[in-house]
């Protein structure tokens, strides 16, 4: 089968955002955790592979450097388009990472021209006028202008955009949009012609992101969020094609780091549901306490037939002190560790279906169990899957949720139930 798109994610939950929606497109898709060795094969029968690395917040040279490794894999593999999918809220810094590794990307095709795109509306991201929203807030004044490490303060994403390039950018607004994907692929030949290579584009609904997707299907590079994933895997002919859904089946638990306001409500209504929680003292477990230890024996004292949660996540005061102990990349480290180390020690003792919150969190689980790829499933909210690890025998079921996705009981929903009809 030839493989038709090579995306790559630049952190875990983001790739697992975007592979659903190819998936959901109707494309058969895999999930590869990190940057890939040239000995990793793909699972069989893939339309799309999504390379997930921890690129978002890296030194931009790093970020070019992870993310023109994983093209070449891709390209080796016989990708035919490359997508490079961002947060959509355009996480990123005065310096990148998003303009650095568009271009390099481009560079390497070489392709004269992208269109960027970060709306997601299931997820209330739109972009109107070239300026972002977070549901009817613009971006600089939504909770995310407080993100731990890379605080949105600005809105305007060609403004944002221009600062991490020296190409120009533009915008295609919104009535362009909506007269249709001839009108898309006019402004883009005349943008070219004026010699801009990065175009921003205005989006509200899935509609204008199908507009945008067939519009440029066939350009070589293409950047966004994962609606304009899903629109651009609609535009090709193999989607709709089946995708079988493996059983779930299992002890569950759930690790939590992202501090993230959603997040906090998930947690917050897991524990309303008396359901078994505990929260890891990062600052203990920075003096040398053995938190690890403790969370391990509470959990082997927790009725088996229940889900469990275990998170470091702390509200905004909470984490400012925590962060002003031990310095912001020390405190993220620590939860890294504690909770990839939990989660190691929690399959050992039989967990087969596990919830993780927060990119950087997923990251550090991945890699301490060494989960390597995954082949998609279904979802549980927009963006949030259930993945299959495809290099173990033993039936471990991922969901890897971006801080901010999912609906205030995700976490119930998605294992308490299934736990219930797994009996």
């Amino acid at each position: 089968m030839t493989l038709l798109i090579g995306c790559i994610a630049d952190d875990f939950t983001g790739g697992t955002d975007v592979a659903a929606a190819f998936r959901r497109s109707g494309l058969r898709t895999a999930l590869v955790f990190g940057p890939p060795d040239a000995s990793l094969e793909l699972p069989a029968d893939c339309h799309v592979a999504v390379v997930a690395l921890k690129s978002r917040s890296t030194p931009a040279e790093e970020a070019v450097a992870d993310s023109l490794a994983a093209q070449r894999w891709l390209l080796d593999k016989g990708a035919a388009q490359i997508y490079f999918k961002y947060c959509s809220t355009f996480d990123s810094t005065a310096r990148g990472n998003i303009g650095p590794v568009t271009d390099a990307l481009m560079d390497t095709v070489p392709a004269a021209i992208t269109l960027h795109c970060p709306a997601s509306p299931p997820n209330g991201r739109t972009v109107y006028q070239g300026h972002l929203f977070v549901h009817d807030q613009l971006l600089s004044d939504s909770p995310l202008r407080h993100h731990p490490l890379n605080p949105m303060t600005d809105s305007c994403l060609p403004r944002l955009l221009s600062a991490q390039t020296r190409h120009p950018v533009a915008l295609i607004d919104l009535p362009t949009v909506r007269h249709g994907v001839d009108a898309v692929r006019g402004a883009m030949v005349k943008h070219q012609r004026a010699g801009v290579r990065h175009v921003i584009a205005d989006a509200l609904t899935d509609d204008d992101l199908a507009v945008l997707g067939a519009a440029v299907h066939e350009f070589p590079v293409i950047a966004g969020a994962a609606g304009l994933a899903e629109g651009l895997g609609r535009a090709h002919p193999a989607a709709g094609a089946a995708v079988t859904e493996p059983q779930r089946a299992g002890r569950a638990a759930v690790l939590a780091g992202s501090c993230s306001a959603r997040t906090l409500e998930q947690i917050a209504h897991f524990y309303a549901a008396g359901l078994p929680s505990l929260h890891l003292d990062v600052l203990a477990a920075a003096s040398g306490r053995d938190v690890t230890g403790e969370a391990l024996a509470w959990y082997d004292a927790q009725d088996p037939d229940l889900p469990v949660l275990v998170y470091a996540s702390a509200s905004p005061e909470e984490l400012a002190a925590v962060q002003a102990q031990l310095g912001v990349t020390e405190a993220a480290a620590k939860v890294e560790e504690l909770l990839g180390t939990i989660a190691s020690h929690l399959v050992e003792r039989g967990v087969r279906r596990l919830l993780v919150a927060g990119g950087e969190t997923s990251g550090a689980v991945t890699t301490a169990l060494g989960v390597r790829a995954v082949v998609v499933g279904a979802e549980a909210d927009p963006g949030v899957p259930w993945t299959y690890a495809s290099t173990k025998d033993d039936g471990l079921a991922l969901m890897l949720k971006s801080g901010n996705f999912g609906a205030p009981d995700l976490f119930t929903r998605a294992l308490h139930t299934d736990a219930e009809e797994a009996k």
